[in-house]
């Protein structure tokens, strides 16, 4: 009787070790899991906060009356008054052949 006592013994304590090692093994799965989606959250964050920095420099450089005139010039096609403006017109095929390729 002694000795199933200790046979059964040893069971539970075999029993216990796998119970608390495959839980062991399951937390630290799932904590790597977690690091994981950290990081790339943290950077989503990171370029989120990137993006708003340079959009609050665009703000407040065409605040400035240079940063409108910058927007003038870009968009609107928009010019000093005095200023020439050129236009310049490429048409096709109108350079002469053999040189279309070398230009």
């Amino acid at each position: 009787m002694l000795r199933l006592r200790w046979i059964l013994l040893a069971a539970l304590l075999i029993l216990f070790a796998a119970i608390m090692g495959t839980s062991f093994y399951l937390e630290i799965q799932k904590i790597n899991r977690l690091t994981v989606l950290v990081d790339e959250r943290m950077a989503i964050l990171v370029s989120m906060s990137r993006t708003v920095q340079e959009l609050r420099e665009k703000v407040a450089f065409y605040g400035t009356p240079e940063g409108l005139a910058h927007l003038a010039r870009e968009q609107y096609n928009l010019s000093f008054p005095g200023e020439l403006v050129f236009k310049i017109e490429v048409k096709k095929n109108s350079l002469p052949e053999g040189r279309s390729d070398s230009v």
